[in-house]
Formats: C-alpha cells, structure tokens, sequence
C-alpha cells in the first residue's frame, strides 16, 4: 500500500519550526525589555524622551551601518527610486518613536506597551481604508476587542483619570496608531523588495534628522518631553552604556531576531507569539520598576491581545 506523502512529518520542516518558535520568543524578550530600559533611563536620569529617542535611533543606525559593512556589505544599498519612500518612513518612525517613549514615561513600561498593542486594530481599519484590504465581521470584533482593551488599561472610563494624566491616555493611544502606520510602511517596503534590514537601517536613520529638530524646537512640545540639551547624560557613563544597550540589544535584537523567524514560521504564528510581549513587559516592569497592574488593566490587556489573537487566526484562516 502506497503511503500517503503527508501521513509522515517531515523532520527538517519540524526542526525548522522549533528553531523559528525559539528565535521568535528571544526577540519578544528582547522587545518587552524595551519599555523597562526607557522608563528606568526617563525616571533614573530624567532624561526628556525625545533625547532618548534621538540617540536610540543614532546608536541603532550607526551600529547597524557597521554590521551590515561587515557582514553583509551589499545590504548598504539603496536604490534611487525608493528613497523618497524611505524619507516618508524615517518621518513615521520619528513619530512613532517620539509617541512610544513619551507613552512609556508618562504611563509606565507596562501600560505603555499593552496600549501600543492596539495597532493590531488600527492596522486592520487603515489597512482597509489605504491598502484595500478586507474588513469583515471578525475584524470589526477584534478592533472592538482592542479599543475596550485600551478604555479599560488607560484607565479612560474614569473622569478623574483625564484629570490626571489626559496627556498620558491621548499617547498612548496615539503610539498604537502610529505602530499601526509604521507596520502598514513596513508592508510596503517589503512589497518593494527593499530587504528588511535594509529598511531598518534607512528607516531609523532617517528619523535621526526628524528627531534632531523636534528637539531643537523642544519650546513648542509640552515641558519634559525634549530638550536642547542633547548631552543630557553628561559623563554619566553608566547612563550612556544603558541607553546604548537598549539600542544595540532590545532594538536591533528584537527587530532582527524577529525577521530571521519569519524565514522558519509563518507570519500569522509569528505575531501571535509576538503578543506574549505585554504578558512579558509586565513581568519586568514589576520586578526592576515595581509596576503592578490593577483588575480592570490585566481584564484590559486580555481585550487586547485577544483582539490581536482573533485578528490573526482570522488572517491564518
């Protein structure tokens, strides 16, 4: 009797998957880490979140510029006709970054990267509007999902909370639509043929200039968030060399390792892993920030993440 070609596993394609499960899960460590080094430098140091983002994105595309010389020489190159492109997705990064660690400071770790999850939502409707994508009934469910999520962690159904931290709620939410236009940019690029880590590096370069004036012009921007000052750490050492991990090793790691476990799983498994990244933040905040989450913020981040986890069993489907 002839045995059917799929009755066997095929022990490459099951030892490829557990490679990428692995490499997957070490870069949503390296991601939910991100929002403990930006709280602990912005409360430490009290460093304006936009002179953290500057250097951030400085640290990254000078490390990656040298790694890529290195390693992968013909990665430095960028083709005349997507330039422009790249100038428009630097300018998205920008603000994104500047929305993230602003959200971070004001919010916590915790918070912060729950209420950037709601890109997942965000993504979908602009997707639909921009990119023509489909938007049915289980879309409509898990962008509902994902605003009551974000009602109930930012604390938003509470008048008082507008009272106290207005700015706080408004930034974070923002973060999650500007993560929602960056992925949307992130689709494109790859839709160009630009190599992803080729985008990485002209994306966060490019949006070292965009930082650079928003500091510059920190008398527009409320008080804290960005200063003239860009050597703000002065010869704090140990303050420098944390900002430079969090770029180099979070950042980089995260983005990297993240994009070599698509070449191993598919994109609908990878970003449900990925949400194990607030689950994971919030573990750290508590234990290195003594952040701690209340009933109605672990009912909102469950909203959320079972938002995204509808939204990508839809699109596995």
């Amino acid at each position: 009797m002839k045995e059917h070609p799929h009755s066997q596993v095929n022990p490459n394609k099951s030892s490829s998957l557990t490679k990428g499960y692995l490499i997957c899960v070490a870069a949503t460590v390296l991601w939910s880490s991100t929002g403990v080094f930006i709280r602990y430098l912005t409360e430490t140091y009290r460093l304006p979140p936009l002179v953290l983002a500057f250097w951030r994105d400085l640290f990254l595309a000078v490390a990656m510029s040298l790694a890529l010389k290195l390693l992968k020489p013909g990665l430095l190159r960028l083709e005349r006709r997507h330039w422009r492109f790249m100038l428009l997705y630097g300018l998205v990064v920008s603000v994104f970054n500047s929305l993230w660690t602003i959200s971070v400071a004001l919010n916590g770790a915790a918070v912060s990267t729950v209420l950037a999850y709601s890109s997942a939502a965000f993504t979908a409707v602009l997707g639909w509007r921009l990119l023509s994508e489909s938007l049915g009934p289980v879309k409509i469910l898990a962008v509902s999902l994902s605003l009551l999520g974000c009602v109930a962690v930012s604390g938003a159904y509470d008048q008082a909370a507008w009272q106290v931290n207005t700015l706080g709620i408004v930034t974070g939410i923002l973060s999650g639509m500007a993560f929602a236009v960056y992925s949307l940019m992130g689709r494109t690029s790859a839709q160009r043929s630009i190599s992803a880590w080729t985008a990485l590096l002209y994306a966060f370069g490019m949006a070292v200039p965009f930082l650079l004036l928003y500091n510059i012009f920190s008398a527009w921007l409320p008080q804290g968030v960005a200063s003239m000052e860009l050597f703000w750490l002065g010869s704090s050492w140990s303050g420098w060399l944390i900002l430079l991990i969090l770029a180099v090793g979070p950042t980089v790691g995260g983005f990297g390792l993240y994009t070599v476990s698509l070449a191993h799983l598919p994109a609908s498994v990878a970003n449900i892993i990925a949400t194990l990244e607030p689950a994971m933040t919030a573990g750290l905040a508590y234990l290195f920030l003594g952040e701690f989450f209340t009933v109605p913020q672990w009912i909102g981040s469950a909203l959320i993440v079972a938002g995204v986890i509808v939204l990508r069993l839809s699109e596995r489907r």
